[in-house]
């Protein structure tokens, strides 16, 4: 695709492409669970303590990664939907093989960090007891288990589309590398060859010496 670098960029098409579409829904998820736990996870544990508890079974350190997993990928969905749009843009084979093995690593590496966010909510709050307080965020609380582990799919979704962009990329170089020979000093391939008769009657007259006038008669060259 290295080609089509410089092409003007159709925002209706990008915004209709599965990964743009990918990239919007983890966007999203990624702002229900820190919002949900930034905003309801942290509430009294009895009505008669002022103090905030993590809803997760008291462990600040659950929602403290839950939140974190969300902002990074809050940034890396932003960061990413400015490298797929201007993508076409980068003329560089190198350039366009780094986007996209960064696009795959970061991919792999966030629905590593979902996993283990999925997991970790969802097993402190199995150990959690409800009391009058945490029952008002139990909602919010079910709500960041439940897009931690969509979030999971979606970008191992993502992953696999950059690897098989990787892949497709790689096919490709190999094929415009086939077509020449495996020996050093052989020549590049030229033009079908003709009859081997070469014509006369192909060659024209270089730019701008047919306007020019024939020697005034009786001139001649001199010699020398």
């Amino acid at each position: 695709g290295a080609g089509r670098a410089g092409g003007a960029i159709d925002p209706v098409d990008f915004l209709k492409q599965p990964q743009t579409l990918l990239r919007v829904t983890t966007w999203i998820f990624s702002i229900v669970v820190f919002g949900s736990i930034v905003n309801e996870c942290y509430v009294n544990k009895d009505g008669h303590h002022p103090e905030l508890l993590c809803i997760f079974n008291e462990n600040e350190s659950a929602c403290s990664y839950g939140i974190a997993v969300g902002v990074i990928a809050f940034f890396g969905c932003i960061f990413f939907f400015v490298v797929d749009l201007y993508f076409q843009q980068i003329s560089s084979v190198k350039d366009r093989k780094r986007a996209v093995l960064l696009d795959l690593g970061f991919s792999g590496f966030l629905a590593f960090l979902w996993f283990v966010a999925f997991c970790f909510l969802a097993n402190q709050w199995q150990r959690t007891t409800l009391t009058r307080g945490f029952s008002q965020g139990a909602d919010a609380a079910r709500a960041a288990i439940a897009f931690s582990f969509f979030s999971i799919i979606v970008w191992v979704v993502l992953a696999l589309r950059a690897l098989q962009r990787y892949r497709l990329g790689t096919d490709m170089s190999l094929f415009t590398t086939e077509q020449f020979g495996t020996d050093p000093s052989a020549s590049y391939p030229g033009y079908p060859g003709g009859s081997g008769v070469e014509s006369t009657e192909t060659y024209q007259s270089p730019p701008f010496t047919e306007t020019l006038e024939p020697n005034p008669k009786g001139y001649q060259v001199p010699a020398y």
